[in-house]
């Protein structure tokens, strides 16, 4: 977690971006990413100087020739803010000539995840002056720890949620934790998302295992496992490709898959592939039919993007996969052929496991809609018998355009570190708490004998009634709501309390005159 002194280094370094004239969230966000990207490299090739004088040899590839050495961070930070500003903005003098900015585009593999998707990237800082203020500042940033250095990206790209613009925004990380909490990544997982954006869900994935598992590291295999084929993304938009693959090197996960493309074409047709998917997949979008897989139009044929999502995601996971999937409330209760198969699909070829009702606040500023969350596991053979429901009134902070937070970060830690202790504490300010410590009884003992009261914020739905409900799965079509017995005054006294008012209003009106006499 990154102290306030940081969170002031960054806003600032975010203000200056503003007041220097670039207001686009996403723009600054690319241009940052570009800049820590620079400063790393150097920071790499300082290391592999270091050893080598140390050794005396060494077999690491140098990132810089001699003549390269007026491009590295370490030498034109400390020039005259036109001389490198110059660096990064000159024409191109011979062949062999680069700029600064250019140097990144010419790397290939060899700068690892990030500089595979570089290609289209663009230098937009547009003076010297704020280039030389924006490097000086990250200059100062501690880019050395692992933790420090992702968390103070994710700082930075919470911004982008602030400033709600170009339908680009980040699912709350609070509610990614709750549900890499709930679906426990194992040790031979191969995760996906298959809409990542920013990779936050691979991010949290990466964390949880950390902080749980932090010895399976001691296995190579593991290692491997987790530096190779663990982590996936599948992201459409280049800008927030480049994006996400430095959240993930941040983050410490040099090599994850990456695939830039949209997950549903028929050039994405990736199957059976992942055994974790942890996604929030385009809301409210819309798809022309020859623009789609085919197999996914086979389960359900629609042109919404949400509910080809999750067919997708069905095509994705391996035999025996589980999957976390934010969709809007629409999907648990539309009316239409393709609403009602996609659910009748989860619910009698697999197996649907639980159903977290979210309020609308959750997504806002920037979106109002009413989500959930979906809990499957990829049978292709049914094995629906129960499903949770649960619903959620509130996540920890106020549900209006501010977000403000109405737990402490303490309290919001030890609903994840030890929910048991917190749930009734927090109860009316955050549901999280609650819902872990319920989760992992309805995973010891989800049978129709515990969680029958439906008046109760969580409770177990039979398949029967499902289906009976033609495979609705709103939350209000099984909760019972209990409505208090309110007791009115019969007409007849009601009237002499009026008149007994009104005497009392006359009066007063008499007093007043006489004292005005």
């Amino acid at each position: 977690m990154i102290t306030g002194e940081i969170k002031s280094q960054i806003d600032k370094i975010w203000n200056d971006f503003w007041t220097g004239g670039i207001s686009n969230p996403l723009t600054v966000i690319e241009q940052f990413t570009y800049l820590i990207f620079l400063k790393q490299l150097d920071d790499k090739q300082l290391l592999i100087e270091k050893r080598a004088n140390m050794l005396g040899v060494t077999t690491d590839k140098a990132i810089y020739t001699p003549e390269q050495k007026e491009l590295r961070w370490s030498s034109f930070k400390d020039k005259d803010p036109e001389v490198m500003f110059e660096l990064f903005t000159r024409p191109q003098r011979h062949l062999n000539d680069v700029t600064v900015f250019d140097f990144m585009k010419t790397l290939g593999k060899d700068g690892g995840a990030f500089t595979e998707y570089i290609k289209g990237a663009t230098f937009m800082i547009p003076t010297a002056k704020l280039l030389d203020r924006v490097v000086q500042q990250i200059d100062k940033l501690p880019l050395n720890n692992r933790d420090t250095k992702g968390d103070l990206y994710e700082y930075m790209l919470g911004k982008i949620a602030e400033a709600g613009t170009n339908g680009q925004f980040r699912t709350p990380r609070h509610i990614i934790r709750m549900m890499v909490e709930m679906t426990q990544p194992k040790k031979d997982d191969t995760i996906c998302d298959p809409s990542c954006g920013t990779a936050g869900f691979l991010v949290a994935a990466s964390q949880y295992i950390h902080e749980k598992h932090e010895d399976w590291f001691m296995e190579e295999s593991f290692r491997n496992h987790y530096n190779k084929n663990m982590f996936n993304g599948i992201e459409i938009d280049p800008s927030m490709m480049r994006i996400s693959s430095m959240n993930l090197q941040l983050h410490g996960m040099e090599n994850p898959t990456l695939i830039g493309n949209s997950a549903l074409s028929e050039s994405g047709a990736i199957s059976s592939q992942y055994s974790l998917i942890l996604a929030n997949p385009p809301f409210k979008g819309a798809l022309d039919y020859d623009e789609v897989e085919s197999s996914l139009l086979a389960v359900t044929k629609t042109k919404k993007t949400e509910l080809l999502f999750l067919a997708l995601i069905l095509r994705q996971l391996k035999l025996g996969g589980r999957a976390a999937v934010i969709v809007p409330d629409g999907v648990l209760f539309g009316s239409s052929a393709a609403h009602k198969s996609i659910r009748k699909e989860l619910i009698e070829n697999q197996q649907l496991q639980a159903i977290i009702s979210m309020p609308s606040g959750v997504f806002k500023p920037y979106a109002g809609v009413s989500t959930a969350i979906l809990f499957f596991t990829k049978t292709n053979s049914g094995g629906t018998e129960n499903v949770w429901f649960y619903d959620m009134q509130a996540d920890g902070f106020s549900l209006d355009d501010k977000r403000n937070p109405l737990i402490t970060e303490e309290q919001l830690e030890q609903s994840f570190n030890n929910p048991d202790s917190v749930a009734v504490e927090l109860n009316g300010k955050s549901d999280i708490a609650s819902i872990l410590s319920e989760w992992a009884v309805i995973n010891t003992q989800q049978t129709a004998d515990n969680h029958q009261d439906r008046t109760q914020k969580s409770f177990l739905v039979p398949k029967a009634d499902i289906v009976a409900n033609d495979y609705d799965l709103s939350i209000n079509r099984y909760k019972e709501v209990v409505y208090d017995n309110v007791v009115y005054e019969k007409p007849a006294t009601l009237m002499a309390d009026i008149k007994a008012i009104d005497s009392k209003r006359q009066q007063a009106i008499l007093d007043l005159e006489k004292m005005l006499r």
